[in-house]
């Protein structure tokens, strides 16, 4: 009777077909969306603590952001400058279904957010037998640090581009004779394409690491381009921010830093794979 061989076993010996990475590779995406949907049915159930309490935190005036703001402001003297009023909105729903269809949606941005870092591990375990000895060595924690960079960049779009987003835009009028009713959908579509967008940003360093490894990036391009780079941020942190240089300061900031962990990164690539030849 024949061995059965580990699917990790087999694909590192190269026994596969083509076809036979193709359904190796389908049930590597069935088992990551499946963790999506059942963390996502999850936050379905948890509705009260994920729309009243996270979701719906930013609208409230004790949210932790506002509240650390409020304080700064005072330590340093400046009175209640960054203290942030009552917010002058409300969420309107104007759709039969809307609300339902928007906790539906929004659980799955749930379940994705909760089932990243195991989507992570099931798209590595199928790229890791591709993988030479040296490669595994030096990729080692890939799973664990795209995770922590991702949820960083989460929690970074959640306590501070959100809250000041949602400050800026709710409170914003052309006219005091125009009330500022927001649609539920648009509420929540704003704050999680804020939120995953941030997280996605923050993956900068994992990006770096690949594009060096195939040769399209070297540490030597990204210090040529710094000062290009900086631009670029500015941009982007102008984009996703409110229109306030102290926003767009908050959000340049950690991205500059990521940029220059991005080009140590790249050096450290290079200077291994140097080392493994």
């Amino acid at each position: 009777m024949k061995e059965e061989v580990p699917e990790d076993d087999v694909m590192e010996q190269g026994e596969m077909s083509f076809l036979e990475h193709l359904e190796v590779l389908r049930w590597h995406l069935v088992r990551a969306v499946s963790a999506i949907a059942v963390l996502g049915i999850v936050a379905f159930l948890f509705k009260g603590f994920v729309f009243d309490t996270v979701l719906l935190g930013p609208m409230r005036e004790d949210f932790w952001t506002y509240r650390m703001m409020c304080a700064a402001s005072q330590r340093f003297g400046l009175s209640d400058l960054l203290c942030l009023g009552k917010m002058n909105f409300q969420l309107i729903n104007i759709s039969m279904a809307g609300q339902f269809t928007t906790h539906i949606f929004i659980s799955m941005i749930a379940g994705l957010v909760l089932a990243f870092p195991y989507v992570v591990f099931e798209l590595w375990r199928f790229i890791r037998p591709g993988l030479y000895s040296n490669e595994r060595k030096y990729a080692n924690g890939m799973v664990f640090y795209t995770s922590v960079l991702f949820i960083t960049g989460v929690l970074f779009g959640y306590y501070i581009i959100a809250p000041l987003s949602v400050n800026f835009l709710g409170n914003y009028q052309v006219s005091a004779l125009v009330v500022n009713n927001i649609d539920l959908g648009s509420y929540f579509t704003t704050l999680s394409t804020l939120v995953l967008a941030t997280g996605l940003v923050f993956e900068l360093p994992i990006l770096i690491y690949f594009l060096t490894k195939i040769g399209i990036v070297t540490p030597d391009l990204l210090r040529t381009y710094r000062r290009h780079s900086i631009v670029g941020i500015l941009i982007l942190a102008a984009v996703i921010t409110p229109p306030d240089v102290a926003s767009q300061i908050l959000v340049f900031i950690p991205l500059m830093v990521l940029y220059e962990v991005s080009v140590y990164v790249s050096a450290a690539v290079l200077r291994n794979g140097r080392n493994a030849n």
